[in-house]
């Protein structure tokens, strides 16, 4: 497994399938800021709190020129249902391959109730225009994240 991308470090690029068909890759959002959070797992708990909270503040994220993508290991299928569940306003990247998030460094062992599995680590990146990591957060507590989010995206050129 790759490290976590460090601030200063080129993002790796990717392309995903999406929800509601076709793709999303890296290069679709060139010149613009772009907010990558990396989710668990569809609709369970703090994944809804953190996706709402982000979808909450897209008009406030477009206002700062930063796109948002949301990208977890669940298929295209429950993507779609979770998007259209929570009327959610940005893309859905699935990586079932997990070959992106495994690039990323968010693909590894996890551990709960003592048993080991391997999962997607909350996570959250803010890329720069210049496809450059301008601010990284390797272990996200949901709440107040996405605020703290927007406030690096309004700070940033």
């Amino acid at each position: 497994m790759s490290k976590f991308p460090e601030v200063g470090a080129m993002a790796p690029a990717f392309i995903l399938k999406r929800d509601g068909g076709g793709e999303v890759k890296l290069a679709d959002f060139s010149g613009r800021k772009l907010v990558i959070y990396f989710y668990p797992k569809a609709d369970t708990p703090g994944c809804t709190q953190e996706s709402i909270a982000f979808n909450g503040l897209k008009d406030a994220f477009a206002k700062a020129d930063t796109a948002i993508l949301g990208v977890s290991a669940d298929p295209v299928r429950a993507q779609d249902k979770f998007k259209a569940k929570y009327d959610l306003d940005f893309p859905l990247g699935s990586d079932e391959t997990h070959a992106m998030l495994e690039a990323y460094g968010v693909w590894g062992e996890k551990s709960m109730y003592g048993r080991k599995y391997m999962g997607v680590e909350r996570a959250t990146l803010l890329i720069g225009r210049d496809g450059t990591v301008a601010r990284a957060w390797p272990k996200v507590k949901v709440p107040g994240h996405a605020d703290e989010v927007l406030a690096a995206a309004q700070a940033l050129a």
